[in-house]
């Protein structure tokens, strides 16, 4: 097959089937809408999946789920693999370049913590197959872009392969179920709003749990999922009753999610029918043969243990298959709610104290957070800012790492030790991009690390690392 192409030609169903069928092992590397995948194959298998936007991000989301069942994986483990792994550029849109030699920094913190004994390497498998599907899922969705075959990566160290043809039908089955949603949820990454009015009270909402809506402030359904331990679909099914009441609203992705491709594109909707409507997803999913919602691949731990995953720990319960459209009640009369801002619901479940002799730095800081219903106290005096921390008692602090009269690594460690906040997470907020600037900050107690400039989802991201 030819080594380049675009997909108005083929499409990326048609291409990883044919790629299952190679014995040789290559890269499929793939550009569309300034987003890259880029997949692995060894003799028909895959061996691992990745897209440029937030790779670790959706690492982080899926160890959680494992977090539960491994103790090992505790938050120190967690910061510190991003410490060590993750590139300094924050860039959240990787240019697509022919650099398919090194291995994806998000594959080696898997491999480290293999290595390092936080995972076995059967929960390692099943930690791939999980981020593979999410990948294999978007990339399933591209309507137009370009690809290309390389060279397979140097003794990338294979924790496991898994079967294409089985990955493919488990994401079929996920995109079917997505289905059932549109339009009203058209994208994992939408972020849900839970609306108060007078038309939907609290006793209308009885199916959703109290950390739900705690939490239903902004965060997407695939971070709201990870939070709650549940899977996407299951999530959205909970949610879809009270999107269609009014009483819930979805925004947009946040960049940079929202460069990836939707379940189905709103501009298509308006104009489809329902006929044109089955048509489309006959489209993406070939529904000859029923696909199985479990997908079944072998670790290739070594060449004489080969084990299959019925004995590997499950991470959450897939979706069931014959998923059925919730019946909705058509008494409210959707065309006659109208959302303004005293609607929203301004539950200030987190309190952060920002620390930055910068007004233009802790000005934006509250612009992000407030927005999403936390409740910031900004510090501009660095001196004064250790009483005014012990008087908020903050569940998180940012703290800027070059002030005038203490630098933040002093201000840190006093910090530290204090008692009251000896396990509170502390996120140095810094230009610095330094290898040793990380490392002291590792020292000194903190938490994490977050480089100017900054994105909203960048900011919103490392707080909900760990505050949840």
């Amino acid at each position: 097959m030819n080594n380049s192409g675009a997909f108005t030609k083929l499409r990326p169903l048609s291409l990883l089937r044919q790629l299952s069928n190679c014995s040789d092992s290559t890269c499929l590397q793939a550009l569309s809408n300034s987003v890259s995948w880029s997949i692995y194959l060894e003799q028909g298998k895959i061996t691992y999946a990745t897209h440029s936007v937030e790779p670790f991000d959706r690492l982080e989301r899926h160890l959680r789920r494992l977090s539960h069942q491994i103790p090992l994986l505790t938050s120190e483990v967690h910061v510190q693999l991003r410490l060590m792994f993750e590139p300094d550029s924050h860039s959240q849109l990787i240019k697509h370049d022919s650099n398919s030699r090194s291995h994806p920094p998000e594959y080696q913190a898997i491999s480290w913590l293999v290595s390092q004994q936080h995972l076995h390497s059967t929960q390692a498998g099943v930690l791939i197959q999980e981020l593979v599907k999410e990948v294999v899922e978007s990339f399933l969705l591209i309507k137009e872009g370009t690809y290309e075959l390389t060279e397979p990566l140097n003794k990338m160290t294979k924790i496991c392969r898994l079967d294409v043809e089985k990955i493919l039908e488990s994401c079929q089955v996920r995109l079917q179920n997505w289905q059932a949603f549109v339009p009203q949820i058209s994208s994992p990454y939408q972020r849900p709003y839970l609306l108060i009015n007078s038309k939907l009270e609290e006793k209308d909402l009885p199916n959703l749990q109290p950390d739900l809506i705690n939490w239903m402030k902004g965060f997407s359904l695939c971070h709201l999922a990870a939070i709650l331990n549940q899977d996407e679909i299951q999530l959205a099914r909970n949610l879809y009753p009270y999107v269609v009441k009014g009483g819930i609203i979805l925004h947009e992705p946040d960049p940079p999610f929202d460069k990836l491709p939707k379940i189905f594109e709103e501009r298509c909707l308006q104009r489809a029918t329902p006929t044109l409507f089955s048509k489309l997803i006959t489209e993406l999913v070939d529904t000859k043969e029923k696909p199985s919602s479990t997908v079944n691949f072998y670790l290739d731990i070594s060449e004489e243990n080969i084990v299959p995953v019925e004995r590997l720990p499950q991470i959450f319960t897939p979706p069931k298959e014959n998923f059925q459209e919730p019946t909705i009640s058509n008494n409210i009369n959707l065309a006659s709610q109208r959302v303004t801002a005293a609607t929203v619901t301004a539950q200030k479940v987190h309190k952060i104290v920002s620390v930055d002799d910068s007004p233009t730095i802790l000005k934006e800081i509250s612009y992000f957070l407030e927005d999403e219903n936390f409740s910031v106290v900004t510090i501009n005096d660095p001196l004064k800012a250790v009483l005014s921390i012990i008087r908020h008692k903050p569940d998180l602090i940012l703290l800027d790492l070059n002030m005038v009269g203490i630098d933040g690594y002093e201000l840190c460690r006093i910090i530290r030790n204090n008692s009251i906040f000896k396990n509170t997470p502390i996120i140095f907020v810094t230009g610095s991009k330094g290898i040793v600037d990380k490392v002291k900050a590792k020292l000194v107690g903190a938490s994490g690390y977050l480089t100017k400039p900054f994105t909203r989802a960048e900011l919103l991201k490392i707080v909900f690392m760990h505050l949840t």
